[in-house]
């Protein structure tokens, strides 16, 4: 078999990916980089936004993930508070989604924040 032949084998159907369905669930990271994960239900309690403030002071080299389907009023709280503290921010669509997707559910991942390059050893728990 020639090398073009193989190549075309392997990549038919996209470039395989390690671990897609948990990269999906964490807004495109691997769990065990993941230092604070919050659902739609907890971005919405606003009790949380203070963890979020202290995670985002404790740990300045990592890096905010935001929902991008989040309502506004969430997604506008959740940049400011990055701004206001010099905080990397991306907000998410996940990408390859069609458009008659499912709305957002309440146990959704509403924020992530996590290292992209190294897995943490104690993650925050809520």
């Amino acid at each position: 078999m020639t090398d073009i032949e193989e190549y075309l084998k392997q990549n038919v159907f996209g470039k395989p990916q390690l671990k897609p369905n948990e990269k999906r669930k964490f807004l495109g990271n691997f769990q065990e980089r993941v230092a604070l994960a919050l659902t739609v239900a907890q971005v919405r309690n606003l009790n949380n936004l203070v963890v979020v403030e202290r995670v985002i002071k404790q740990y300045p080299q990592y890096h905010l993930f935001i929902n991008g389907r989040l309502s506004s009023t969430y997604r506008v709280q959740l940049m400011t508070l990055a701004v206001n503290n010099n905080y990397q921010f991306t907000i998410i669509e996940q990408a390859h989604m069609r458009s008659d997707t499912k709305p957002l559910a309440e146990n959704d991942m509403g924020l992530v924040i996590a290292d992209d390059r190294h897995s943490i050893d104690r993650p925050v728990l809520i």
